[in-house]
């Protein structure tokens, strides 16, 4: 799936998620049909995702946090109850001091507060939440490449 010319629409896309068919296919060498066909299954297969990625506190929202969370038994179970969390954005499992972390964007104080104290705090396995308040997004990137 992932030949050198995938890898490189990949690399061209981090970059600019905006670049033209044609634009890519100037770059790796193929016709602009194929570079359509190409993206298509890299984002059917989800390979890869296009989105708008945009800094939350300068959008309305009043609060975003990364949680650890340390869990008891299955960490799987409880990282996909958080996953299905609407205002979750990001989850993951890690060694570590936490066995998941994840994002929020939350609307307010209170908003945040429902969150951890009725939602995550309430999941069967959560045993402790480090809450951690985000004050300035200083660098957000997707670009790092293929291998």
């Amino acid at each position: 799936m992932l030949d050198d010319i995938n890898k490189l629409i990949i690399e061209q896309l981090q970059r600019d998620g905006r670049m033209s068919y044609a634009a890519l296919a100037k770059i790796v060498g193929l016709s602009e049909a194929a570079v359509r066909q190409r993206v298509q299954r890299l984002l059917d297969t989800g390979v890869m995702q296009i989105v708008a990625v945009t800094d939350p506190l300068t959008l309305g929202f009043a609060r975003q946090v990364m949680i650890g969370i340390k869990v008891t038994g299955d960490m799987r179970a409880v990282a996909d109850a958080i996953a299905a969390i609407p205002e979750v954005d990001y989850v993951v499992i890690c060694a570590g001091g936490y066995d998941l972390l994840a994002e929020l964007v939350c609307t307010d104080d209170e908003h945040l507060l429902h969150l951890l104290n009725d939602t995550i705090r309430t999941i069967p396995g959560v045993t402790a939440t480090e809450t951690f308040l985000y004050l300035k997004l200083a660098k957000q990137t997707y670009a790092w490449g293929t291998r």
